[in-house]
């Protein structure tokens, strides 16, 4: 199947996510994901999986230049040396000379984002990382995050799934020509027992999980991540790709979005959400 190319970066408009993937499933399951046809393939240093990741990567049958590779750095690390630091242990661990995409995981509470910027432009520059972008922060925040960055903007990822109302945060990027990229798109697996889903996914002979899938990527820059660690669900994430929906069932699904939608929001990483 053909994979829409989003945004400056050219990011896979479908994404294979490796949060809290059991640690011994992680190499197998990406290069499974790679076989099925994922070509997009999102880690961090804080899901502890960065070797697993890089094996993962060097067992599948996949040129490196074909993969869009994203890793992301917490903000205990976002001072200029120790941010140049901490890239350098991840390009080790993943087994590369360079990510395609670098996210600041979650803002600084301490550090001006300008600095932390200021590194990824050097570590942009030095080939290191191809693109930049930012997870979790807010609208000003993008906007500092932007303003900083020598080159476009890659993305936002945010927690994004038809349960949360993120409305606000996607018309802001919308207009600032930055892809929104959506971590948890199941809800944690949320909605799966939702009704209205369940409802629209049986006249299309899909599963929600396909449904929730297929309403993220019907807006225009818009990337989803899901996570599964069993194999028989890569190819079925990948169709959802193919589902149209009407523009009924995606008004049904946009209204189950809430404030009190949000899953991940940890004391003490989360910022004061819009």
């Amino acid at each position: 199947m053909s994979i829409t190319l989003i945004g400056p970066a050219q990011i896979p408009s479908i994404g294979f996510g490796t949060f809290q993937l059991e640690q011994d499933t992680v190499s197998d399951m990406v290069s499974a994901a790679l076989a099925e046809g994922f070509r997009h393939i999102d880690t961090a240093q804080a899901y502890d999986n960065e070797e697993q990741v890089g094996e993962g990567l060097r067992r599948a049958d996949v040129r490196r230049d074909e993969v869009f590779l994203t890793t992301k750095i917490l903000p205990e690390q976002f001072s200029p040396e120790a941010f140049i630091a901490a890239v350098e242990r991840s390009l080790k661990r993943l087994g590369t000379d360079y990510v395609d995409l670098l996210l600041l995981h979650w803002p600084s509470k301490d550090v001006p984002i300008a600095e932390t910027i200021g590194a990824l432009n050097d570590l942009i520059a030095a080939g290191k990382v191809r693109h930049g972008g930012v997870s979790n922060f807010t609208m000003d925040m993008v906007d500092q995050a932007q303003a900083a960055l020598n080159t476009p903007l890659a993305a936002n990822q945010i927690e994004l799934h038809p349960l949360i109302d993120q409305t606000r945060m996607i018309a802001h990027l919308a207009r600032k020509g930055i892809p929104v990229e959506a971590y948890s798109p199941l809800a944690q697996g949320n909605v799966m027992e939702n009704a209205t889903l369940r409802d629209i996914a049986a006249t299309h002979n899909a599963s929600p999980a396909q449904i929730s899938l297929a309403w993220i990527l019907t807006r225009s820059m818009s990337i989803a991540l899901p996570r599964t660690g069993k194999t028989s669900r890569l190819a079925s994430n990948l169709r959802a790709a193919e589902i149209t929906l009407s523009a009924e069932e995606i008004a049904r699904i946009d209204a189950l979005g809430t404030t009190e939608g949000r899953l991940v929001s940890p004391e003490t990483l989360a910022p004061d959400w819009d």
